[in-house]
């Protein structure tokens, strides 16, 4: 059985991604990059570990509540637990949801890195998000990402290089309030104007 640390899920958004989806941030990143915006995931600590399955099953229930276009995996670093996440991609494609995963790794790092699982996830991924947040060099023109050295690759043909500069997909945050009075935020952080 796969499982996940997870550090947080959010079941609908609309600021982690194209379209209407569900979140899921893995807990542990050994890239440590400066500026992070999770900064509290990254410690590799046992958070909340959950069977792939079982998240499988929830987003599921996610997509029939709120009408999911996809799922997006975040960290943390996905990564350092694509055994889980791969379980996890493959069956939201078999749902038909879209899968984008932001990773700090490059491309050609995780070709040379081989880590576990990570050919099977992006196997399963339509969109992955590569590179280390560099904070010296801020993104003022592209959705979802924080640093100009960050890119985009198709892996599929569900989206193209358009979901990268369209306007519903503008910078915003979400903040939610729990039961216990505390709150969650997501989505990303920005203090400029954006332009086009």
């Amino acid at each position: 059985m796969a499982w996940l640390n997870l550090a947080a899920m959010v079941s609908c958004t609309d600021a982690e991604g194209p379209g209407r989806r569900a979140a899921l941030w893995v807990q542990g990143c050994d890239k440590r990059c400066a500026g992070c915006c999770n900064a509290r995931y990254l410690p590799i600590v046992e958070r909340e570990l959950v069977a792939a399955d079982t998240v499988v099953e929830q987003l599921a229930a996610a997509q029939q509540r709120f009408a999911l276009e996809g799922v997006t995996l975040l960290g943390g670093e996905p990564m350092l637990q694509a055994q889980g996440l791969a379980r996890v991609a493959a069956g939201c494609q078999d749902l038909g949801l879209s899968v984008l995963v932001f990773t700090g790794y490059t491309h050609e790092e995780l070709t040379a890195l081989a880590l576990p699982g990570v050919s099977e996830l992006l196997t399963h991924t339509d969109v992955l998000v590569d590179g280390p947040y560099m904070a010296e060099r801020p993104e003022q023109h592209r959705n979802w990402v924080g640093s100009q050295n960050q890119r985009f690759h198709y892996l599929s043909a569900r989206y193209d290089h358009r979901i990268e500069r369209d306007p519903a997909g503008a910078p915003s945050i979400e903040i939610r309030f729990k039961s216990d009075g505390s709150a969650q935020l997501n989505g990303w952080p920005v203090s400029f104007t954006k332009t086009r």
